[in-house]
């Protein structure tokens, strides 16, 4: 089974300053790549990551300042560049800002790569064109090494390690007749069935203080000026510690609740779409603007979509299942005669069953997240959702086009992708920049900031 191991790299500052050149070459190839594509589907042509590498070792040749940078470690970024594309769409894909993006890159060998453990606390490895690197060795690696991801975070340079643990997922949980269901809060983060309450508080008071006077500084500062510079740093290690705790919060979450329970069942969220601003355009603005950006930073805030990831991973390792339910009038259904109204919920921690006979009183959020258990068992039908009003649509529909599918195709072209000769791809490459501390400016005037 595959899984990851991140160190804290001790780097010299000669190491440092070629891993912000590698990463900056992969950043130039990555937006002259991702213009290059769009510039294609733009004529209605086609370019995929096979042409692509063919013409990054021509361009080597002639920009010589592309040489710096490991060969393998440019073709997985037109690899990755290429995965994204497929899977979002050419023109979803972000560009790699300067300023916004954090640097990073990937050695895709394993072969190439060396591990030593040097002591207690420390451990060395060879990397390509890098040489021997001394990490923290804050645990083992378990496995046979299948990549390297060096990465700079907080001001800090740090390796995740792509590890075969030869670990097997098992085919039959150690508790099989246990299941739980999970509802996630802005006030609590996670509440499950069984009612345990599981939060915490991510950020001191001491920080969230200076946070905000590094705000306030950061808005009397010049733009590109070194101060700036230093605010930025020092507000990105603040908001580091936040996300290291909330990410050793879930991971160990997820890992007490899949060892217990066999099946794991949450609502099937879109956090991206929940947490879009509100603030419309001037021809249509939005309204309450203020009240949305408040609940998308409380939603963000509790890691809901983190918390998703980090079950599916240690799912693997108990055999535990993790179902996404439709999360439509959970919290308005009364977990023991079923009745739904939008009066059961009192407040915000309240639930008071409105039925005759019922009065079935308990925490709103332990009453929502028994209603997520009993509907994991429940497909969706593609005719309606859980509740009393249900949906008009029959069939399933398509998320990126919002229509059924295979409508308006003919039969014959479904079965596969049509072949496009070289004169309908085009065959003219995007020109490279003359050095990689320049941004990947397209034909166009974009901004990639």
């Amino acid at each position: 089974m595959l899984t990851g191991r991140r160190y804290r790299l001790e780097v010299t500052a000669g190491q440092a300053a070629q891993c912000q050149e590698f990463a900056d070459i992969c950043r130039s190839v990555w937006n002259i790549g991702l213009e290059q594509r769009r510039a294609y589907r733009r004529r209605g042509a086609w370019m995929n990551y096979v042409p692509q590498a063919g013409e990054l070792a021509d361009a080597k040749r002639e920009h010589g300042w592309l040489k710096a940078a490991p060969s393998h470690v440019l073709q997985q970024t037109l690899r990755d560049l290429d995965r994204a594309c497929r899977d979002h769409g050419t023109f979803k894909v972000r560009w790699r800002s300067k300023a916004r993006w954090s640097p990073s890159f990937r050695f895709p060998a394993g072969s190439l790569i060396t591990v030593e453990r040097l002591g207690r606390k420390w451990g060395r490895v060879k990397l390509p064109k890098l040489g021997w690197v001394r990490f923290r060795w804050s645990r083992p690696l378990g496995g046979e090494i299948r990549s390297a991801t060096v990465s700079r975070r907080s001001g800090h340079w740090f390796v995740s390690f792509l590890v075969d643990d030869q670990a097997v997922t098992p085919q039959r949980h150690a508790m099989a007749d246990t299941s739980v269901g999970i509802d996630r809060g802005v006030k609590i983060a996670a509440v499950t069935s069984d009612g345990d309450f599981h939060d915490r508080a991510f950020i001191t008071s001491g920080e969230t203080a200076r946070y905000r006077r590094l705000q306030q500084r950061l808005a009397r500062s010049e733009r590109g000026s070194t101060n700036r510079a230093k605010v930025i740093a020092a507000m990105n290690a603040v908001m580091g510690r936040v996300s290291n705790r909330r990410a050793d919060f879930c991971a160990q979450t997820a890992s007490r609740i899949v060892a217990k329970n066999a099946l794991v069942v949450l609502e099937d969220l879109k956090t991206r779409n929940m947490t879009a601003s509100a603030s419309g355009t001037r021809a249509e603005p939005g309204r309450q603007v203020a009240q949305k950006r408040g609940l998308n930073r409380a939603i963000l805030y509790k890691g809901w979509h983190r918390l998703e990831l980090s079950l599916i991973s240690a799912a693997r390792y108990t055999g535990t299942v993790v179902v996404k339910v439709n999360p439509a009038y959970t919290s308005q259904r009364c977990s023991a005669c079923g009745l739904v109204t939008e009066g059961n919920r009192e407040s915000q921690a309240v639930f008071r069953c409105k039925a005759s006979g019922c009065g079935h009183a308990e925490h709103a959020d332990v009453n929502a997240a028994k209603n997520i258990r009993h509907a994991g068992g429940q497909p969706v039908s593609a005719c309606g959702d859980l509740g009393t009003s249900r949906s008009v649509k029959q069939e399933p529909v398509s998320r990126a086009t919002g229509r059924t599918p295979y409508r308006g195709i003919p039969a014959s072209g479904r079965g596969g992708r049509q072949r496009r000769s070289d004169a309908q791809r085009g065959t003219s490459p995007a020109r490279l920049p003359d050095a990689p501390h320049r941004e990947m400016r397209p034909c166009v005037d974009l901004n990639l900031a």
